[in-house]
């Protein structure tokens, strides 16, 4: 079976900022590339990883906002880790972590310094 998630994009209205938010919150260094007019962060991922997805930014295109799709990044060992980041990067956490029904993890949701809402998951 093909995995779901193939490939996200979450847009910027201040790319840079964005790019520090993701750093910040989930400690790693996303990589730079322009795609024509377009600005990507890439996350990190593994090469033949199922998804991976980028932090963009271009003039005219997609706009960040709180009433779009949400993604669940994964979260590391425990949320609590990047949730303790992220109102110091500017962020604001909606939804805090939370345990899924059936012992399959923890989710929460936050508002990033874009204004889009972006979950983590973890197993613990």
């Amino acid at each position: 079976m093909n995995p779901v998630i193939s490939w996200f994009e979450i847009p910027t209205a201040d790319f840079e900022r964005g790019i520090r938010f993701y750093e910040t919150v989930l400690g790693v260094s996303l990589k730079r590339e322009d795609m024509g007019p377009m600005h990507m962060a890439l996350f990190p991922y593994e090469e033949g990883a199922a998804a991976g997805g980028a932090v963009i930014h271009m003039e005219g295109g997609q706009a960040p906002g709180p009433t779009g799709c949400v993604v669940y990044l994964f979260g590391g060992d425990d949320l609590s880790a990047p949730l303790a980041r992220v109102e110091a990067a500017g962020g604001v956490i909606t939804v805090p972590k939370t345990a899924i029904p059936g012992e399959m993890g923890y989710f929460a949701v936050f508002r990033d310094t874009e204004g889009n809402h972006v979950g983590l998951y973890s197993q613990h």
